[in-house]
This record gives C-alpha cells, structure tokens and sequence, in this order.
C-alpha cells in the first residue's frame, strides 16, 4: 500500500502516520526526517541539500526527490509506505509519478478555523518533548509538563501569525493536489476534525478495500 497522506498543518497527519505504522507495518517518509538522515550520513544528496538549507533556502524540489527516489529503495518499504510533506506542490506531484505508483492520497479535512484553534493552543516540554494542548489535553498545572515538571513552550510557528501564514501558503501550494489527484481517482477525503480514533477508523475503511489488505 503506498499512501500520500495529505492535510494542512495541524490537521492531524503525525498522529495518523504513528498509528498506521503500528497498524499496518510500513514506515512513513516525511521530507524533513529523510533530509536529517542524509545529513548526518554525509550523502551526495545529503550534502547538497544541506548547502540550500544552509544559505537559508528552500531546497529544490529536484534533490526532495531524489533523496525520496533513494528512501523507497530501502528494504522496509517493499510491503509499501506512507508520504508525509511530499508532494507539496503540482510539480512535485508530477515528479513523483515517475518515482512510484500511489494508490492513496488520503486526504484529511478540517476546517481553517479548527486548524488555528489547535496550533495556538498547542505546548511542548523542552525537556522531555511531550505534547500538550491548552484546551483539550491540559497539564495538571498550568504551563508545567506533567511528566518532568519543566516550563512547557509554544513553537513559534504555533504563534497565531505564523499559523495564518502557514495556512496560506497550504492554502496556494498544496490544496490544488486535491483536484490533481481527484482527477486521477484516488483521492479518498475524510473529516479529519473527528476525534482521533474515528479518523483512524476511516482510514482504516479506505485501506480496507485494498487488495493487498
């Protein structure tokens, strides 16, 4: 099964991708993870990528591919593989078909309001890096991790100027995937603002009817 999972930020993809790879056994390739480890395995790609990263650039969307053409090789990915932050744009989309076949985007949907609702109220342990939310998964103590007891933080691209910002840019660069992949027959949309179980049972559906499944 090869899945592009598709969202805008705070649509709840990481938590999606963590409990199919539980699920189903197949790993998730986000571009950021991927980028890290060829970093710090000093590859071709790796390095080149690094120099964009270094000056301050976006990294070109040929070396994104690459770097994902060389992941799909490995061996955990034989029985398939979910794409998280790739593609991100048409062009990446294109590129993309001539690496491999997807037989799912997998699209979560949640309102914009919904979305910034979650991001600002969002907290982490520079500690520990546990994940709060001042509204819907609250520490005991206002502002104190529950787990190690230190100062909780906000990112600041959880910052409510961020988010907008954010979404914008989903909003012009990404969204249009849908009707690419609409087009192409395989884009399956659930309601990603359900609560985290019903999402995964959704999915669930979708995978279901898969042949390999």
């Amino acid at each position: 099964m090869k899945i592009v999972l598709l969202g805008a930020p705070g649509s709840g993809k990481g938590a999606q991708a963590e409990k199919m790879v539980l699920e189903y056994g197949i790993p998730v390739i986000g571009t950021g993870n991927i980028l890290r480890e060829e970093i710090k395995k000093f590859s071709q790609l790796g390095l080149e990528a690094k120099k964009f990263m270094d000056a301050g650039h976006l990294v070109p969307d040929g070396v994104i591919l690459g770097i994902v053409r060389e992941r799909l090789k490995q061996p955990d990915c034989r029985k398939g593989y979910i794409l998280d932050g790739v593609p991100r744009t048409i062009a990446q989309a294109e590129a993309l078909e001539k690496i491999t076949k997807i037989d799912y985007v997998i699209d979560l949907e949640v309102d914009d309001k919904i979305i910034i609702e979650r991001l600002i109220g969002r907290r982490y342990c520079g500690s520990c890096m546990s994940v709060y939310h001042i509204i819907t998964a609250p520490p005991k103590k206002t502002g104190i991790c529950d787990k190690c007891g230190s100062q909780l933080l906000q990112r600041d691209d959880d910052k409510p100027e961020a988010v907008k910002r954010r979404l914008q840019e989903y909003n012009s660069k990404t969204r249009p995937l849908k009707e690419f992949y609409k087009q192409k027959g395989i884009l399956r949309q659930i309601n990603g603002a359900q609560s985290i179980d019903m999402v995964f049972a959704d999915i669930g559906k979708v995978i279901s009817t898969h042949k390999q499944y």
